[in-house]
């Protein structure tokens, strides 16, 4: 599948979890520990990607991010156990 959007998540310094959407893993994820990326993140350096999920649009990547950031924390570690199938962090050269 061609994917052209990504959902991702993030695991800060702090332990915390980011999540966000992108075109390009690599780059955003480069962003983020430059000190540029999500006000969040800012104070949480460095951050690790611990999940990405490719999506046919960045529609469809939006829609699965607004849906994750809704979940309480046990919720979010509950979708990242059961969709590690379709984790696509091995996949990425980081």
């Amino acid at each position: 599948m061609d994917h052209k959007a990504y959902m991702y998540v993030v695991e800060c310094r702090d332990g915390s979890y980011y999540t966000g959407y992108t075109t390009d893993v690599k780059r955003r994820l480069a962003v983020h520990n430059s000190g540029k990326g999500a006000k969040y993140t800012r104070a949480r350096l460095p951050v690790k990607l611990i999940y990405a999920q490719g999506f046919a649009s960045k529609e469809e990547a939006m829609s699965a991010e607004a849906l994750l950031k809704r979940k309480k924390r046990p919720q979010k570690e509950q979708f990242l156990s059961e969709n590690q199938e379709k984790n696509l962090v091995n996949y990425i050269d980081i």
